[in-house]
């Protein structure tokens, strides 16, 4: 091929590279060794033939033979600066070389025209989630994941994907749970062999115990080093069986499309995690086999109870005179119908935490939450209920719902029916469909007692008790009521909040009045660090739903937890995205130090040495405010939520006064 025929690449200014000097330099994207020696440029393959060493890294040597050598910066293999020859002078075993051209004083490489990109079988794979609905990507690109990664981003320069470089990949896999949690559709984590798989794997077993749908794409070693030891060998099949429902390779003699449908059909029916495994040597091997799609692989989701539990269910409720409802975060698809269902039976509306905001506190039936992030009214009217009415909710420890009463427990999965101790009535079916059954048969005894004319006391007395705590102050820092006050009245109504774990997080169940507001935690993994990372992943959410749009995103913590992935605030900068951060800090680990004084043992290394993390804040590009006054907290909050991009407010708080 003809000179004229080539693309000519700029590399660079002659004065970039001095005589007797190499370096790697890139032309469109060809990694190139480019060497300037004895007067004269050579641009060669950068790529050591031993094992892919970057000889643009190295230098040029004297060898023991008197002649200068480019040396492998790996292991010291060594090549002719100018020819790419090995000594010996076999030249036909050397460097592939590249034209160069010297016009002025800029460097031009010559390569031939750009060949049409071949289909490979991570196109496949990249088409497919696409066509299954996976909209999101959250990783970090990386040596073992390089023609993935590759895929991924022809669909994203598509615009049918949307990709989120994190700085820890235990932050994607957060942020993917938290996607998951809110939408109800899978996003993906992408990361290297080894440590980046690993990484993982806390964030994976939150959205698994929360049945949160997440796929986990991970690179691993080539096929031909698997088990003997090699760099970053580790059995990711083995150490992710636990965590993930599905779990395979993808070999070369594998069915792509189909692999990559049954993972993303098991996140999606099971709510579960989904996990690929990419060797390096099978992500570029060529395909023209057509992407999967989900026709007709998915059926309807509705589950209709029986009518003899209908029955029985209806006998209990127009028996009652004290019934009440808790509602837990298996009903967050059916809010309206046990909104509607709390109405026509004039029944208290009490949440577990993972279910707080399914019904606003504004509303006439709310109760608050029950439990030990929760109200007291909502606990007055758990004594005082002659009929529970659990809909999806899984009778855990934390929210402490009384065993012994009769009880109504429905939900759509089987095995949480009496899962922890037996029920009057374990009814099957989906929520919605069972509150549009019983709803417009019930007919409450003429003498039932007014329990919403009860709970708008219990509110007030609650109030007013909160107003009290207002006055507390120990000179060490913001009571923890002033904060969600402030929060409560300046919060969108149709803001999504993170939080995370800790006293900040109990101190919100317990003050933080919702108007509507989507909430999300992890909840049964109960994972420091959640917070923020789970915040990116519903800012991302915003972008990809048109039910989330325009919707402000705001996430909460601790001091402890905001350290686990601090340098992700860099990732919200980096984007753009739109999420104020709420931080108390109180330069310890609280709820450790409380717990530790409840068991009678010492405080002992709960203490954190913290930096100023609202100047952190501004240091990575964003805005970050101080306040270590309550007067100070509605400005404060106030100019961050309004803010559009990254904010953090820092609060210095009490960490006895929650």
């Amino acid at each position: 091929m003809s000179d004229q025929d080539l693309d000519w690449i700029s590399v660079g200014q002659v004065d970039d590279l001095p005589e007797g000097r190499v370096k790697t330099v890139t032309a469109r994207t060809v990694s190139i060794c480019l060497s300037h020696f004895d007067g004269q440029w050579a641009a060669m393959d950068n790529h050591c033939p031993h094992q892919g060493g970057p000889l643009g890294e190295g230098s040029i040597e004297t060898g023991s033979d008197g002649r200068c050598w480019i040396r492998c910066p790996w292991h010291g293999w060594d090549f002719d600066p100018l020819t790419g020859a090995p000594p010996g002078g076999h030249e036909d075993t050397g460097q592939r070389l590249y034209p160069v051209e010297i016009r002025g004083e800029e460097i031009f490489i010559g390569l031939e025209p750009e060949p049409d990109r071949a289909r490979t079988t991570t196109d496949v794979i990249a088409e497919t989630l696409v066509n299954w609905g996976v909209r999101r990507v959250f990783g970090m690109v990386g040596h073992s994941n390089l023609g993935l990664a590759d895929a991924i981003r022809l669909r994203t320069e598509a615009g049918e994907m949307g990709y989120i470089g994190v700085r820890h990949e235990g932050a994607a896999a957060f942020a993917a749970s938290a996607y998951g949690k809110l939408t109800g559709r899978p996003a993906a984590c992408l990361t290297i062999a080894g440590p980046g798989a690993t990484n993982l794997i806390t964030g994976m077993w939150d959205a698994k115990v929360d049945r949160a749908p997440a796929l986990a794409l991970t690179g691993q070693v080539q096929t031909q080093v698997f088990g003997p030891g090699a760099f970053q060998d580790i059995d990711l099949k083995s150490a992710f069986d636990a965590v993930a429902r599905f779990s395979q390779p993808v070999l070369s003699t594998s069915n792509h499309a189909e692999l990559t449908s049954l993972a993303c059909k098991t996140a999606i029916v099971e709510r579960d995690v989904a996990h690929l495994i990419f060797p390096d040597d099978i992500q570029t091997l060529p395909s023209d086999a057509p992407a999967g799609k989900p026709d007709g692989r998915m059926g309807g989701t509705g589950v209709t109870p029986s009518p003899d539990d209908l029955d029985r269910a209806l006998q209990m409720m127009n028996a009652a005179k004290r019934p009440i409802i808790v509602i837990g975060y298996g009903a967050v698809d059916a809010r309206a119908e046990v909104i509607a269902l709390a109405e026509a039976l004039g029944a208290p509306v009490l949440t577990t935490f993972k279910a707080k905001g399914f019904i606003p506190d504004t509303h006439p039936n709310a109760a608050g939450v029950l439990g030990r992030s929760g109200t007291p009214i909502a606990s007055w009217f758990m004594n005082e209920a002659d009929l529970l009415i659990a809909l999806g909710s899984s009778f855990s420890n934390h929210t402490g719902i009384e065993k012994s009463l009769p009880t109504i427990q429905v939900d759509f999965e089987r095995m949480q029916l009496g899962r922890f101790h037996p029920v009057t009535l374990p009814v099957w079916g989906e929520i919605g469909a069972f509150c549009d059954a019983v709803t417009p048969r019930l007919a409450r005894p003429a003498d039932a007692g007014d329990q919403i004319g009860e709970l708008a006391e219990r509110w007030r007395i609650w109030r007013e008790e909160k107003d009290t705590r207002l006055q507390e102050d120990q000179g060490r820092g913001i009571h923890s009521a002033a904060i969600f006050k402030v929060l409560s009245d300046l919060c969108p109504e149709d803001a999504i909040i993170a939080v995370d774990v800790g006293n900040n997080t109990y101190s919100f169940g317990r003050y933080f009045e919702t108007g509507g507001q989507r909430v999300l935690m992890s909840g049964y993994l109960g994972s420091i660090g959640f917070g923020f990372p789970a915040a990116m992943g519903a800012w991302a959410a915003t972008q990809d739903f048109e039910a989330f749009a325009g919707r402000k995103v705001i996430s909460i913590s601790g001091d402890g937890g905001f350290g686990q992935y601090p340098m992700d605030f860099t990732t919200a900068v980096k984007y753009g995205m739109d999420i104020t951060h709420i931080l108390l800090n109180n330069s310890q680990l609280g709820k450790i130090s409380k717990e530790q004084r409840a068991g009678e043992w010492p405080v002992w290394e709960t203490s954190l040495h913290n930096p100023s993390f609202s100047a952190f804040a501004r240091l990575c590009g964003g805005h970050g405010v101080r306040v270590t006054e309550a007067a100070g907290l509605e400005a404060a909050i106030g100019e961050a939520i309004a803010r559009d991009g990254p904010a953090l407010v820092e609060i210095i708080t009490d960490p006895d006064l929650v």
